[in-house]
């Protein structure tokens, strides 16, 4: 293979990938997708021919490119490549991986940095949203070292604050794509939500689990999977996705009552297998939804008072702190996160 690439490998959040300049990838998207399979080393389960870990929480990819946009700096588009399918999708979005993109964005001279902080304003093409990114960089330089600490992440790092707004409806034009609260598929009790991810959030209890159970245990329950997938495939139409079937959201979500002192429990399907822990915009998504009056969230959540409200959202390795304002109305206006980032290569790729 002669192809030869620059790239940088990071981890954003608990994802890892690779981040690409746009003008260094093909211009053609079939050959650029062509290209990013050979990197990850796809299709085969175990990525052994190309930098993929194996898992889709490994096998992602941030293309990246200054932005001609008002008031924006930075245009991002998210690509998750398969691992045991020759496919590329832009479907979704990744709020892990947006993590990197204020960092990468520096170092590649696309935006200045500020001596401290450094305010990156990234426009995300798959959902067409704005989020903001604050990293750290101490005497005008990136740095990844610091004290934040994320669940799922060992040790800590700099934090990477990460701002959401207007994100309602981004992938199905409404934050309830069907306009009601509680929808019922397969007999079940469902909140068909967009707030940044398409998600279906029902109640573990409904469909014969926990909300308790760990990643492996999920994996290894064929008929729950079985059944969440006859969900998932009705919804798809419900919720302006169209035939699902081969697409990557929505994401099934179930949810319990809070353990560890949190606003809600989450085991997380993305969308066929379980998640280690939660996407970033799948729990500002799940969030919103235990602010929704009769939703099967807001059934089992613990949900604090007043219009500036932190849900942790707990997950199988920890949990995910949401910070949602909203109006007086109870509408989420705005949601951030704290994530953190690091650089883990950075030289040429081959494929």
């Amino acid at each position: 293979m002669s192809e030869v690439v620059r790239c940088m490998w990071m981890r954003g959040g608990t994802s890892k990938g690779g981040y690409f300049l746009r003008d260094d990838l093909p211009s053609d998207p079939a050959a650029r997708d062509a290209f990013l399979l050979g990197v990850m080393g796809s299709p085969d389960p175990r990525q052994i021919d190309g930098l993929g870990g194996a898992d889709p929480l490994t096998s992602k990819v941030a293309v990246v490119a200054r932005s001609d946009r008002p008031g924006v700096d930075i245009d991002y588009l998210f690509l998750q490549v398969f691992v045991d399918q020759a496919r590329v999708s832009d479907a979704q979005n990744c709020g892990n991986i947006l993590a990197g993109i204020g960092p990468f964005a520096i170092e590649r001279g696309l935006v200045a940095a500020q001596d401290g902080t450094t305010h990156v304003a990234i426009f995300m093409e798959n959902t067409q949203q704005i989020a903001v990114a604050t990293v750290q960089t101490p005497g005008g330089t990136v740095t990844y070292a610091g004290n934040a600490r994320i669940d799922g992440v060992p040790g800590s790092a700099a934090p990477v604050p990460l701002e959401f707004r207007d994100t309602a409806g981004s992938s199905c034009g409404a934050l309830l794509p069907t306009g009601h609260a509680v929808d019922v598929i397969e007999g079940v009790p469902v909140t068909l939500i967009d707030n940044g991810m398409p998600c279906v959030v029902m109640k573990a209890s409904d469909i014969g689990a926990t909300g308790y159970e760990t990643r492996a245990e999920l994996d290894d329950n064929a008929a729950l999977k079985a059944r969440i997938e006859a969900i998932r495939l009705a919804a798809g139409p419900l919720m302006n996705l169209g035939d699902v079937r081969d697409a990557t959201v929505p994401k099934m979500m179930l949810v319990a009552a809070p353990q560890a002192g949190g606003a809600v429990t989450v085991r997380s399907f993305i969308p066929h297998r379980a998640h280690a822990t939660i996407g970033v915009l799948g729990a500002v998504s799940v969030a919103t939804a235990c602010l929704i009056a009769g939703s099967p969230a807001a059934e089992v959540a613990v949900v604090p008072t007043g219009t500036r409200k932190t849900l942790s959202v707990e997950h199988p390795t920890g949990e995910m702190s949401v910070v949602v304002e909203t109006d007086v109305d109870g509408n989420v206006t705005s949601a951030a996160l704290l994530r953190t980032a690091r650089k883990l290569m950075d030289g040429v790729v081959f494929a």
